[in-house]
């Protein structure tokens, strides 16, 4: 039902939310999961469903939720961005795996340290959920190495601080991240897209952080091991992040052209983009070659029927709806001379 809305208003691209590799790597247990036949079998359930009835295509996000792991679902204990309760062990939560000893935050407990072998198993797993997404029909994959995650983390000099080829100099930083990234690559077919979705800036106070000359880094090193496309987004690697500083209409794209700019890879733009006109102003630019809205189609899962007759084009919707863009009823509800900008 959740993924059949959108469908219908025929986004260019839907992308189903961060679904994990292993049971280690839910953020909660009300997680998307690819690790299982059974998980497998459900997801090309829903992928064959929305292909029979939309002409959008489907990407799917891999991650692992790393020390992050363990919470409660939002609606269940009034979290947000994983500054909540965490489930007890006792509970049915379960232990958390990062970089190095660095909680989150008070309220998270402390992961373990991974060893060189919980690295080569988490690479495997990133691979057998992409062969998995493959099978069910998914249309295009995306790495998650942004929000706080586990690959994240292995990034940001404020959540790793491993001693070994892992940790330390930037260089060290990068190398397990661009090592699942190759390893996804091998096994993804050719013809469809592989992309990353990384953190422009952990918005930090520390200057020597995450930030912006850093991930254009990490983006030029993507788009060498065969990266097609870059989603940048930012922030929420630690709560004393300092991203409401900067918030507002489309705070993030600034990132998605830096980047764009210095890699030649295409890039999506993300957050707080909410109209018509602001989306077609970023693309016309050239600032991103797309946009992505998440809370703006939570909000308005018809936004793209919305944003055609604002922007004067044809929108795509089934016959059945037909009678929703007859006798000019759009126009009774949508000036289309009105530019919110």
């Amino acid at each position: 039902m959740h993924v059949g809305q959108f469908a219908v208003a025929n986004p260019g691209l839907i992308f189903l939310e961060g679904t994990s590799v292993s049971p280690e790597g839910r953020i909660s247990k009300g997680d998307l999961c690819l690790y299982t036949d059974a998980q497998e079998k459900g997801l090309k359930r829903l992928v064959d469903f929305v292909k029979s009835h939309s002409a959008s295509k489907l990407g799917i996000q891999l991650f692992h939720a790393g020390r992050k792991g363990s919470q409660y679902r939002p609606w269940d204990k009034g979290t947000q961005y994983g500054d909540g309760d965490t489930i007890p062990i006792a509970d049915g939560g379960w232990h958390t795996l990062g970089p190095s000893k660095i909680a989150y935050s008070d309220k998270f407990p402390v992961p373990r340290e991974m060893t060189k072998d919980d690295l080569v198993a988490l690479k495997l797993q990133f691979v057998e959920s992409a062969i998995r997404a493959d099978r069910a029909g998914i249309d295009t994959l995306e790495l998650h190495y942004a929000h706080g995650y586990l690959l994240h983390t292995f990034l940001s000099p404020a959540s790793n601080q491993r001693t070994d080829e892992y940790g330390g100099p930037l260089e060290n930083r990068l190398r397990f991240p661009l090592e699942v990234f190759s390893a996804v690559n091998e096994v993804w077919p050719a013809h469809k897209p592989l992309g990353a979705r990384i953190s422009g800036s952990d918005y930090g106070t520390d200057p020597n952080g995450w930030g912006l000359n850093q991930a254009i880094i990490f983006s030029q090193k993507l788009r060498d091991a065969g990266a097609d496309y870059l989603d940048v987004s930012g922030g929420f690697l630690s709560p004393d992040q300092d991203i409401f500083s900067v918030y507002g209409p489309a705070f993030q794209t600034e990132l998605a052209a830096r980047i764009r700019q210095t890699t030649g890879l295409p890039t999506i733009s993300v957050g707080a983009i909410t109209n018509a006109h602001q989306a077609e102003n970023i693309v016309e630019t050239g600032k991103a070659d797309a946009v992505a809205l998440a809370r703006g189609m939570l909000y308005n899962p018809r936004w793209p029927w919305h944003a055609a007759h604002q922007l004067k084009a044809e929108p795509q919707f089934p016959a059945q709806y037909e009678r929703a863009f007859s006798l000019g009823f759009p126009d009774l509800v949508f000036d289309v001379d009105q530019d919110p900008n």
